[in-house]
């Protein structure tokens, strides 16, 4: 198998302007000037944008499904692909419900939407309910349950739900274990090198990442300008603040009592943290964070099982988004909550915040079925906030990712599938000084 890209030791490193990083920071700055210096011209740079996460996504179900398999090919048994997958949805909902109550603590006491005195307003819940009735229909048990099955083997890949393609690998999976052991290695084979050719065309889309990032960020600019309003900025604010809290403390937590230090997994990442601010995509950084994490010391079975299953079950920056936006909506309206209120709703984010769809926008349609499913939140406040959602998603879907890329690291480490020595090596090359002590 080809070794991937990400754990090459190249001999003669690339200048700085040829590194990825760079130039995806260059974007979102000349992104950034471009948008204030003539928004208009800003705003018609969203192709660019568009035009890297519809690239992105022709290669982001077809990666997870053949990675999928080939997680539970190489464990050799469903036995050991139930043993990774039951510590891996332990991990996810224990960490999920952890976030989803520290955001819901820090939203009472942040006084976020207090002040702004909205009145319900017929025709604009007429509009609302137009606009966003479809996507936030009420999310029973019985319809979660229904959500998760395509209704296609084609479907499943052509889709926004990553929770179908992963129910659809499970299962493909199991019935090539099924089969006999000359058959087994011919589609493993197969699978393989199918699995190369995509990563390889990963390579390929990822260069345009830098003319993507600029163009999505020269659209965020050019359209919002300085024109928010304070109340929603200062949404954003508390929103930034509590995201960072969970990357750098929960999250920087968790990898100390498995021997890692956060801000180095974050430098590590770092050119995948760019791609997923200027995209505001969750599914932008994936393939890359498959080829880092296995680089990183991960083993290939462990990271084709934990990272998809984590992007359909484990968003943990959708959990700090879900009660803020929720405590908004009922300050602005002046609606009153309480705690019960509140332990009722975080029961519905539970169900709702899973199997979201990881493309730009998908958490917010998340939120507007949160919203519906309540009964008891003013459905007219969505166009307030669906205003700054590119501003949001930018960092939701960090959080996000990172939080699936510690989960992934957790698992390998639980199952005995985390390399130590490559993974200092790994650093030492990419973080241009060695690691002796914490990774």
């Amino acid at each position: 198998m080809a070794i991937p890209a990400a754990a090459a030791t190249p001999g003669n490193p690339k200048p700085f302007y040829a590194r990825l990083g760079f130039q995806i920071t260059a974007g979102i700055v000349l992104g950034i000037v471009l948008g204030f210096a003539d928004p208009q011209l800003g705003q018609s740079m969203k192709v660019l944008g568009d035009i890297f996460l519809r690239l992105i996504k022709t290669v982001v179900a077809p990666l997870v499904f053949l990675n999928l398999v080939l997680g539970i090919l190489a464990a050799g048994d469903l036995k050991k692909v139930g043993k990774i997958g039951f510590k891996a949805l332990i991990y996810f909902e224990v960490v999920s419900t952890i976030v989803l109550a520290i955001s819901m603590v820090l939203a009472n006491y942040s006084g976020v939407g207090v002040g702004l005195n909205l009145q319900p307003d017929a025709a604009v819940h007429a509009a609302a309910t137009a606009s966003y009735g479809k996507a936030a229909a009420p999310i029973g048990f019985d319809a979660f349950l229904l959500s998760m099955i395509p209704d296609s083997f084609v479907g499943a890949l052509t889709g926004h739900s990553l929770l179908q393609v992963v129910v659809l690998s499970i299962a493909f999976g199991a019935a090539v274990l099924m089969l006999t052991a000359k058959t087994r290695t011919v589609v493993e084979g197969a699978f393989t090198t199918m699995s190369d050719c995509f990563f390889k065309l990963t390579d390929l889309v990822m260069r345009f990442a830098p003319i993507g990032a600029f163009g999505a960020i020269a659209y965020a600019i050019g359209a919002s300008g300085m024109q928010a309003l304070v109340s929603l900025g200062y949404l954003l604010l508390v929103m930034y603040a509590i995201l960072a809290f969970v990357v750098i403390v929960v999250f920087g937590v968790i990898l100390r009592c498995f021997g890692m230090n956060i801000f180095h997994f974050l430098r590590y990442f770092k050119a995948e943290i760019g791609i997923l601010f200027a995209t505001g995509s969750s599914e932008s950084a994936f393939p890359r964070l498959m080829e880092k994490l296995q680089a990183l010391g991960c083993s290939k079975q462990t990271v084709s099982l934990v990272l998809p299953t984590g992007y359909a079950f484990n968003l943990d920056g959708t959990s700090v988004y879900l009660p803020l936006c929720v405590m908004f909506l009922a300050n602005a309206y002046g609606v009153p909550l309480t705690w019960e209120h509140q332990l009722g709703l975080l029961l519905i984010m539970l169900v709702t915040s899973k199997g979201a769809a990881t493309v730009s926008g998908g958490t917010f349609i998340v939120f507007a079925a949160t919203v519906t499913a309540s009964g008891i939140l003013p459905i007219e406040g969505l166009p307030l906030l669906f205003g700054i959602n590119r501003f949001t998603s930018q960092a939701v879907c960090i959080c996000n990712a990172m939080g699936n890329s510690v989960a992934t690291v957790v698992v390998a480490k639980l199952n005995g599938d985390f390399d130590e020595g490559v993974a200092k090596a790994e650093y030492h090359r990419a973080l241009g000084r060695p690691i002796n002590a914490s990774l």
